[in-house]
């Protein structure tokens, strides 16, 4: 190796090593992890691992299964509807037998109070 090279390395290196003391003096002071009490960083969380281990899973096993059982035939007649734009409206539930559809009149003009 050359003198050249060397030195090349050397004054690439003096300043990295510069920068990364000073990135050290960056760090929170709320991270100082060299006495801790503790054997590991997660204890002291025994409550919070006590709730999760009593948790109920929110997912049934149900949920996993992704073969869904379908109707091929009915399903291509829907999409073929679809496409020939006969598609049947869906008939409304409802707790009354009366069927309500307003007029034009009674759509158009807000309601006034006296």
């Amino acid at each position: 190796m050359s003198r050249f090279s060397e030195r090349f390395r050397l004054r690439s290196l003096i300043p990295a090593i510069g920068f990364a003391g000073m990135l050290a003096g960056c760090s929170t002071p709320d991270f100082y992890l060299d006495r801790r009490e503790t054997i590991s960083f997660g204890a002291g969380d025994a409550v919070a691992a006590n709730i999760i281990t009593q948790t109920v899973d929110p997912w049934p096993r149900a949920a996993a299964n992704r073969n869904i059982e379908s109707n091929g035939e009915r399903m291509q007649t829907a999409v073929e509807r679809y496409r020939q734009n006969k598609v049947t409206p869906l008939k409304s539930i409802s707790t009354s037998s009366v069927e309500f559809t307003p007029t034009n009149s009674e759509s158009a003009t807000p309601a006034t109070t006296k």
